[in-house]
Parts: structure tokens; sequence; C-alpha cells
């Protein structure tokens, strides 16, 4: 009889263990989330800035040629 308490008291160990491990996991799936919502803001971001480089790159251009710094094409 005393085995089966000792059976029964490492199984309510261990269930616990098990529980504890569920809410750490839990809260790596949220954090992990969220550092892939920041990561798809940043590709925006870095979107948004290569078009306005872009952008200014060819007022740039058109400035250099209206000032006949660059051959016209």
């Amino acid at each position: 009889m005393a085995d089966d308490a000792l059976i029964l008291e490492h199984l309510k160990s261990i269930q616990a263990t098990l529980a504890r491990h569920g809410e750490q996991l839990t809260t790596v799936i949220e954090r992990i989330g969220s550092l892939e919502r920041n990561v798809a803001a940043l590709h925006v971001d870095f979107a948004n800035l290569s078009s306005r480089t872009d952008s200014v790159d060819t007022r740039l251009e058109r400035v250099e040629r209206r000032l006949d710094l660059i051959p016209a094409e």
C-alpha cells in the first residue's frame, strides 16, 4: 500500500510539472507570435524605405540632368 501512495505522489508531482511546462510553453508561443509580428512590421518598413530611396534616386537623376551634370539619355 505504501508503494501505491508513493507512486501516486510521484504522478501528482509529474502532473504539476507538466502543468507548469504547459503554461511556460504558452508564454513562449505568445512571445514567438509577437516576434513574428515585429519581423513582419520590419519587412513593411524596409519596403517603404526602399521605395522612398528609389524616389529620391529618381529625383536626384532628374536634377543632375537639368544641371547637365550627367548626359541625357
